[in-house]
């Protein structure tokens, strides 16, 4: 059985050799084989000439160098199309996800006939005010709305099958969701195991609080797209004939009401002074536009074509 470790990295040429020893050492010893792909996100440190200078002495070195930072998710969709391996280990290179988790993470995997194993980060060396707090909300909400029974989804430390991250596609931001991804294509026998995390030894996180606020987004986005994504009028369409009809039906009676006081002599006011009107077409008129928008959501939907993702600068 052949692994692949992919590795997204940002500036971490202090972390990557004892990183890569921790690696070789645990995977060495279990007698695996292996490969190790690291991902340089456009580091602006001397990251790939860490890499460059392991690579001479270790085959089993992969590594892709993009020509700027486009995001972990983008790192992960490089490194996860060349993974050649039948199960597929995701981690951090801080050093904070430890490498001495995988054999044990690859039995519970197979023993289980799991598709995903997810890390959980049950004890975190992490700021409690600005990581543990709005993680903990962060997670909850993505419990709630995927159905996933999964305490940490955005652990860097994950296992999955092969044929999990060759059907999935990770994008924009949403590498903190790949197992909801993952359960949207099927793949629903996903479970999670406590994980050691350990204090940064070097550097700093290069993941500021806007991300807890971008997650949030990402979910309400996964949570639309999982429902509606592939037919954008079933949303878009109900809504909009929704709003057209209780607009329609509110001019009906409004129109009504006035010729039924013109026919009874009764005290009356013009169509255009009664504040229910301009609700009434108000509400039409959003109709229509929401009932376009899903329409033109389908024509994207059936002529869309492959978008560009990111530059590769340098493959190893």
């Amino acid at each position: 059985m052949q692994i692949s470790i992919v590795i997204p990295l940002l500036n971490e040429a202090e972390s990557l050799p004892e990183l890569h020893a921790w690696l070789k050492k645990v995977l060495d010893d279990n007698k695996f084989n292996y490969e190790i792909i690291f991902i340089d996100d456009g580091s602006s440190d001397n990251s790939w000439t860490i890499i460059k200078k392991l690579k001479k002495n270790n085959p089993e070195i992969k590594a892709i160098r993009f020509s700027k930072n486009y995001g972990k998710s983008q790192a992960l969709h490089a490194g996860f199309n060349i993974a050649e391996g039948d199960i597929v280990f995701t981690m951090d290179a801080d050093l904070q996800d430890s490498p001495e988790e995988i054999p044990e993470m690859i039995n519970i995997l197979e023993k289980n006939k799991l598709d995903i194993l997810s890390g959980w980060k049950k004890k975190r060396y992490d700021s409690i005010l600005f990581k543990n707090l709005p993680s903990k909300l962060f997670n909850y909400a993505a419990r709630k709305t995927s159905g996933l029974k999964l305490h940490d989804f955005n652990c860097g430390l994950k296992a999955y099958r092969k044929d999990v991250i060759k059907s999935i596609d990770v994008k924009g931001e949403m590498h903190r969701y790949i197992p909801v991804l993952a359960k949207n294509e099927g793949f629903t026998r996903i479970d999670e195991k406590p994980v050691k995390h350990q204090a940064r030894k070097f550097g700093q996180t290069k993941f500021g609080a806007e991300r807890f606020i971008n997650g949030f987004l990402d979910l309400v986005s996964l949570w639309f797209f999982s429902r509606f994504g592939k037919r954008p009028m079933h949303f878009f369409g109900a809504l909009g004939v929704l709003m057209f009809v209780i607009g329609l039906l509110s001019a009906i009676y409004i129109g009504a009401s006035k010729l039924y006081k013109l026919y009874n002599g009764l005290p009356n006011i013009l169509v255009v002074d009664n504040p229910f009107f301009y609700i009434a077409l108000a509400s039409m008129i959003i109709g229509v536009q929401l009932f376009l928008a899903g329409f033109i959501g389908e024509l994207i939907l059936n002529n869309q074509s492959t978008k560009f993702r990111y530059n590769i600068s340098e493959k190893i």
